[in-house]
């Protein structure tokens, strides 16, 4: 079984970049590969709850979220400089994740096949 893990660092809305990094994990995960995701830099953003992108146009990708285990999808990493620089904390995101230090997120890069960068 392959490992993939999707980099998720640009923010939710405003580009297609992030419902098309969700929409690829899924559709691995659905073809029976191990796939994990981390939220870095903006890309932060795509995990706070309460969001309204209908309001600017945008479609609600982000709901599709909360169906990551139906997937299988079970490492989730939040990397915790980049939710400090933001000043979030984890009751201000929607699902739950593992926050990180950048260097264990390395570590888990080292261990997967590829890597995708939305």
């Amino acid at each position: 079984m392959k490992k993939l893990c999707i980099i998720f660092r640009q923010a939710p809305h405003g580009t297609a970049h992030g419902r098309e990094g969700l929409d690829l994990s899924l559709l691995s995960a659905s073809f029976e590969q191990e796939v994990s995701l981390i939220f870095c830099d903006e890309g932060i953003l795509t995990l706070l709850k309460n969001q309204d992108p209908e309001s600017i146009g945008s479609k609600d990708y982000i709901a599709a979220l909360g169906a990551l285990s139906l997937y299988d999808i079970e490492t989730v990493l939040a990397c915790q400089e980049s939710m400090q620089a933001l000043g979030l904390e984890r009751e201000d995101l929607r699902i739950d994740v593992t926050t990180a230090l950048p260097a264990d997120i390395s570590k888990h890069l080292a261990e997967v096949d590829e890597v995708l960068v939305f």
